[in-house]
């Protein structure tokens, strides 16, 4: 059997007597699309939160490729590969969508003195790249600020691969996008991820989404993982309709 990814081990977290995860044990492996499910403030952005460094566990223990990451920092978690689309897409709204994503390549290869032109280096043919990766090449001239909710949701994920991430976290992909904007939003992130071998774990209140899309469903309650499996078995458990679905 292939290791896992991520590997958690006997998480324990919790703010101001609330447990958001309470010796939780997960693992994330290779390739696969997963969601998490729960009510909110069940823990689900914290186990995001962990994985990315931003928040560290009073217990337990977090691996990728079974090389312990739990005291890391967040940058180097994202050197390692584990990178993060946040919930709300960070953008500057007066820049370009172009000139957003080069200074996202740019960061990532450390040009962030001056003395490099940002253009350099092949700096603009990768953020091309990737704006046509994601479908949005022919909107790299227009400001952010006007890009539909969904365009801007495309364009964080752009943003997040030019990390180069192995590991990618969604928190809510499609929170804010309207309902006709869902689907194609969700194909696209799909296919772009599985093209690119990129392992994705995503945070989702659409179980329609979760039904179609995810490979694997993982159930999220009072700091603690309830339910695991197949999205049509995880989403026929009458717990879990009852406990999780029914208060979404």
């Amino acid at each position: 059997m292939t290791a896992p990814l991520l590997s958690v081990r006997g998480i324990k977290v919790s703010f101001g007597g609330v447990k958001a995860a309470d010796g939780v044990d997960l693992d994330v492996n290779q390739g696969e699309f997963l969601a998490i499910i729960g009510p909110n403030g069940s823990g689900k952005t914290t186990f995001i939160n962990l994985a990315t460094g931003y928040v560290k566990p009073k217990a337990g223990t977090i691996h990728l490729e079974g090389r312990d990451i739990t005291s890391h920092k967040p940058r180097e978690i994202t050197k390692l590969g584990i990178a993060r689309a946040f919930q709300i897409p960070q953008l500057f709204g007066d820049h370009t969508v172009l000139d957003n994503l080069m200074l996202a390549v740019a960061a990532n290869r450390g040009f962030w003195r001056w003395q490099t032109p940002l253009g350099s280096e092949g700096v603009r043919q990768a953020a091309m790249e990737l704006l046509d990766t994601v479908g949005l090449a022919d909107l790299a001239a227009t400001h952010s600020s006007a890009l539909s909710e969904g365009g801007r949701k495309l364009t964080d994920i752009a943003l997040a691969l030019a990390l180069q991430p192995r590991l990618l976290l969604l928190d809510e992909p499609t929170a804010g996008v309207s309902t006709d904007e869902k689907h194609p939003l969700m194909e696209k992130l799909a296919k772009v991820l599985r093209d690119r071998g990129v392992t994705a774990v995503f945070v989702e209140h659409d179980m329609d989404l979760v039904r179609r899309y995810a490979d694997r469903v993982v159930v999220w309650n009072q700091g603690r993982v309830v339910a695991e499996g197949p999205p049509d078995t995880v989403l026929s458990d009458p717990a879990v309709l009852r406990d999780v679905v029914g208060v979404l």
